[in-house]
């Protein structure tokens, strides 16, 4: 067999299986029905030399991974993946579920609603596309992919291909502090431009979660829900409030295990709107200088002390342990926080049921 026809027949085959996977995915898609129709053999005339057949197939080849890269841009390749790996086929039909357990992980601008005033809507565009575009990499580098675009916020899974729930997990805290590298150097990019910094929070959970397409007959979608995308995205709601850049729960931290070299430090036990139990978040260190490290670590001990009072309603001596803290590191917005908390708590009548938990209610 000749090099060329090998090329050939190998061109054909490869056309062929990535056009019928994209017709799978996309049946009601008449711009794929149409070039498909247009470039069949009945469409497209008889080619004499091996040459010019050769570099026809090669074309439509091209022609469909384009296709097939199109449309992974609105449905990320690793849904399909996803749903190969429990079994099901690779078509993507309306109101398939599947259940798993991944890391959720929810990046958000601080501050974009007034940034947003002070743009006009191109610049705006530009901008977005602008920080989406470095975002993009330290997701997809530690085996992430990005769910959704809501806003100016950053939705993005880490199902590890192959990889245990400790891989999952990893991946997600690797992929955070690779994220404020990556905001630190577009900060610096923006100086150099006379554009004023941004800055974004941070929150991860691990948990269960149904992986599925809901939508119509005419317009379908791949999305995740359950109550671990929640809690992911109430702790990325909670950064402003605890000075933090990044905030994990207890069950991501016991999900990448002990052993795992990362400084964090026990902010708070709070239950988030849309959920009953209460939760242990910690914020993540290991970005800071080492300088901020210890200053933040430097009342760890007696804000633990403290909360373990609160908890049980001892308010004088937890107030004892806060103020401590204050001493310690009067810079700290965390302390004052649970000053503040007790106090508040101390003079409010509760639930004989009353578990120590702060509710948040956003």
């Amino acid at each position: 067999m000749s090099l060329s026809v090998f090329f050939t027949i190998v061109a054909v085959i490869y056309a062929c299986i990535i056009t019928v996977v994209y017709i799978k995915n996309r049946r009601q898609n008449h711009e794929l029905l149409d070039i498909i129709a247009h470039t069949s053999p009945r469409n497209t005339p008889i080619l004499e030399s091996d040459q010019e057949r050769e570099a026809s197939y090669l074309e439509k080849a091209n022609e469909a991974m384009q296709l097939s890269q199109n449309f992974q841009k609105f449905v990320p390749r690793q849904f399909v993946e996803h749903f190969a790996k429990h079994g099901s086929s690779a078509t993507l039909e309306l109101g398939h579920a599947d259940e798993d357990e991944v890391a959720i992980l929810f990046c958000d601008i601080r501050g974009f609603t007034g940034l947003s005033e002070r743009l006009k809507p191109q610049e705006l565009m530009r901008f977005l596309n602008s920080y989406f575009l470095r975002m993009n990499d330290p997701i997809h580098q530690n085996r992430g992919f990005i769910d959704k675009f809501i806003g100016d916020a950053i939705m993005a899974l880490f199902d590890h291909p192959g990889g245990s729930n400790q891989d999952k997990a990893r991946d997600a805290l690797k992929a955070a502090i690779d994220l404020r590298k990556a905001l630190e150097m577009y900060n610096s990019h923006r100086d150099n431009c006379e554009y004023v910094p941004i800055n974004m929070g941070i929150g991860i959970h691990y948990g269960p979660v149904i992986i599925g397409t809901v939508g119509s007959d005419d317009r379908m979608d791949t999305t995740v829900i359950g109550d671990s995308v929640n809690i992911a995205y109430r702790l990325e709601s909670l950064t402003p409030k605890y000075n933090a850049d990044i905030i994990v729960s207890a069950q991501l931290l016991e999900t990448v295990g002990a052993d795992y070299p990362i400084k964090t430090r026990l902010l708070d036990w709070v239950r988030v709107k849309g959920r009953r139990k209460a939760i242990e978040v910690y914020e993540v260190l290991e970005h800071l200088s080492e300088q901020e490290q210890r200053e933040r670590l430097a009342v760890q001990t007696q804000i633990a002390a403290g909360l373990a009072c609160r908890i049980r309603q001892e308010w004088d001596e937890a107030l004892a342990h806060f103020m401590k803290a204050q001493e310690i590191s009067p810079n700290d917005m965390l302390p004052k926080h649970h000053i503040d908390v007790c106090l508040q708590y101390r003079g409010t009548k509760l639930e004989k049921d009353w578990d120590g938990a702060l509710n948040i209610n956003r």
